[in-house]
């Protein structure tokens, strides 16, 4: 399987859109708000270049820019710095619907007129297309770059056929040389990633980075993301055992993406010495978007809560299924899956280990 080739979001607006089901990736958008010293670097120069590396389609994509624009104007108008120009890359994987971030463009920029005025500057958004773990931009040529749940996923699957049988990704059983695999395809991408961003930068740029991770080494392969995506494979092996699927397709099929632990993020960036790593913060999501735990007394619906996560991993998800089970058992595949997932939360202590672990990484180039 080629990755780049198949791997995009569920495109447009419908039920299972990635536009639709991606809720709590606009909250922790949000949680990028940049810091004070990071907009009063940036709002001193006449053309401002930020590109968003995996930016997806949806309101995501728009949100994240807007927030990035709006803290370095807060930060500009209270210097009293003349306007600013701004040129916006959106990149992603060529199979990305970057119509639907297009057809939303006159709205956004007729929202910046209105909200800013004649004191801001022209702002000039385009679609580049193309993997990011190589070269996108001209040497030094870019100010901020971010991206979004986007570094985590693997150039190839690091295994051979039935190296990991029965799962489709890092389980607690999985052995100690599928883990060394995959731990070393992150790193040779991710080491990719810092190089070529390294070209693109200007001395002093900054990057900030959130990727599906996991608390510590010490961490078992049985709990958070991966324990939603063994949920998966229980699933598919569910429909081998009725016949639906051969077993081999399962034995064979593996999730190209890793969720690094803080140590193994720090090690890489000490390692390739090109970034000045600012912050690292470790955070947890529930797997429902729409749960709010902060809710006193919320009535718990298992099933309506297992729905909501499993649409979000369908949407990110389901062109790689699709590809290699095909289209026809997509609908099947979920149902069962979110009835094992609403399964799994009914039992003592499930929600409270139900979470993604999400790192927000901050850097300095040097």
């Amino acid at each position: 399987m080629d990755v780049q080739e198949v791997l995009h979001m569920v495109g447009g607006e419908g039920e299972t859109s990635y536009a639709v089901n991606s809720i709590f990736q606009v909250s922790l958008s949000l949680s990028l708000s940049l810091s004070l010293s990071l907009s009063l670097s940036l709002c001193s120069f006449v053309c401002l270049c930020i590109a968003d590396l995996g930016c997806s389609s949806g309101p995501n994509t728009l949100l994240v820019i807007t927030e990035i624009i709006n803290a370095i104007e807060s930060a500009r108008s209270r210097l009293g710095n003349p306007s600013l120009e701004y040129q916006v890359a959106l990149n992603d994987l060529p199979g990305n619907d970057f119509n639907t971030i297009f057809k939303s463009l006159p709205a956004l920029y007729e929202k910046f007129k209105k909200e800013k005025g004649d004191q801001f500057g022209p702002c000039f958004i385009s679609g580049l297309p193309g993997s990011f773990l190589g070269r996108l931009f001209p040497s030094k040529s870019q100010h901020f770059v971010h991206s979004s749940y986007s570094v985590h996923w693997l150039s190839q699957v690091p295994l051979e056929p039935e190296d990991n049988k029965g799962h489709i990704y890092l389980a607690k059983t999985s052995s100690a040389s599928v883990y060394k695999a995959y731990l070393e395809q992150f790193q040779k991408d991710f080491s990719v990633f810092l190089r070529s961003r390294y070209e693109e930068l200007v001395p002093g740029g900054h990057m900030v980075l959130t990727i599906l991770g996991r608390k510590s080494v010490e961490d078992e392969f049985n709990r958070d993301f991966c324990s939603l995506l063994e949920l998966l494979a229980n699933s598919l092996n569910d429909l081998v055992s009725e016949g639906v699927i051969e077993e081999g397709k399962v034995d064979s099929f593996n999730m190209p993406i890793y969720t690094p632990c803080p140590e193994e993020v720090k090690k890489m960036i000490h390692k390739e010495g090109l970034f000045e790593l600012e912050k690292l913060e470790v955070f947890d999501v529930n797997w429902d978007p729409n749960d709010d735990e902060e809710e006193e007394f919320k009535l718990f619906d298992n099933f309506s809560s297992a729905k909501n996560g499993v649409r979000c991993v369908r949407s990110v998800t389901e062109s790689l299924l699709s590809h290699h089970f095909g289209d026809a058992i997509m609908d099947k595949l979920f149902q069962r899956y979110t009835k094992i997932v609403a399964d799994h939360l009914s039992k003592e202590n499930a929600r409270e280990k139900s979470k993604y672990v999400s790192l927000l990484i901050s850097m300095k180039r040097k």
